[in-house]
């Protein structure tokens, strides 16, 4: 018994070990990627000026969907539809159409990113994107504090998102990225030029990369300096709340993930112990000599050996 227990514990070494080395090498980088699911709905409001209008309520959408019929193992396409409307009434949907006198811009944008650095890249099917460069929609998981290139729909090109400081948001760790852009010049909408400034902070989860808030300030000059646009817009309470909830969920089963080889390897390690101790108990144990069974005599032969 001790024997066939000891060689279940070696067999049971061996499956630990391998499970270890699994979620040590393996498991990580199969996580740590943008999954092919992503259907998200961020929410922005604040306060806006809309050319010769006095200043008022607006809010913002921007839907993002994941398309993995057109994505593969190392590339995600994204579809992102933004809409940014008068909210007078503090009332309005997620978006309207062009036609309707609430709306301020209307927009889409398609694009693929590195499903683990988070970077633009050419997408699978070359006709299926626009081209982008630099970080689109998120940062790379395990961020770094440095400086890294950030899209801007807008001006068409990557601008500088700078490091700035470690802030906790509800809990969760990130790193406070800024951006600034002064007075570029820019189609501020459809067939107009002018210029065009924004100043955005970005709240980034340090483990995720997952963008937890943003407040920005954007203005939109036309060519003779009057002001198309000037709105002040930030992620929405629920919005914010949303990140939070998502990035702890996710930054507790990759803590535990970061743990697990360990608290494995550890057990193998009892399992190979325990069974090699076992296996050699049984083989230095002395084998047992059967006792002689004592001979059964009949009540005749006992007679017989009398008389003889």
């Amino acid at each position: 018994m001790r024997k066939a227990t000891g060689l279940v514990l070696l067999g049971l070494f061996g499956f630990l070990l391998v499970t270890a080395a699994l979620t040590w090498l393996y498991v990580p980088g199969q996580l740590k990627k943008t999954p092919l699911d992503v259907d998200s709905t961020t929410r922005l409001a604040g306060q806006g000026t809309y050319l010769d209008e006095p200043e008022g309520p607006v809010a913002a959408t921007s839907h993002s969907v994941a398309d993995p019929a057109n994505s593969d193992g190392s590339t995600v396409v994204f579809d992102t539809f933004t809409c940014v409307l008068r909210n007078p009434a503090g009332d309005v949907p997620d978006c309207l159409s062009g036609k309707d006198e609430r709306t301020i811009i209307l927009s889409s944008d398609r694009f693929a990113t590195d499903r683990v650095t988070g970077l633009a890249v050419d997408a699978p099917k070359a006709d299926l994107a626009r081209p982008h460069e630099g970080l689109v929609n998120k940062w790379p998981f395990d961020p770094e504090k440095r400086t890294y290139a950030y899209w801007d729909g807008l001006l068409g090109r990557a601008v500088e998102a700078t490091f700035e400081d470690e802030e906790s948001v509800d809990g969760v760790a990130t790193y406070r990225y800024h951006v600034a852009v002064d007075d570029q010049p820019a189609e501020i909408t459809k067939g107009i030029q002018g210029n065009y400034s924004t100043d955005k902070t970005l709240w980034v989860d340090r483990t995720t990369g997952a963008i937890i808030d943003q407040q920005e300030h954007q203005v939109r000059s036309l060519p003779d300096g009057g002001t198309a646009l000037d709105m002040r817009l930030g992620f929405t309470q629920d919005t914010v709340a949303a990140n939070v909830a998502s990035a702890k969920e996710t930054n507790t089963q990759l803590g535990l993930l970061r743990i697990a080889p360990l608290v494995l390897l550890v057990l193998a390690l009892l399992a190979l112990a325990g069974g090699v101790a076992l296996v050699r108990s049984t083989a230095g144990a002395p084998a047992r000599r059967r006792r002689p069974q004592p001979k059964t005599v009949s009540l005749d032969e006992m007679r017989q050996g009398r008389s003889a």
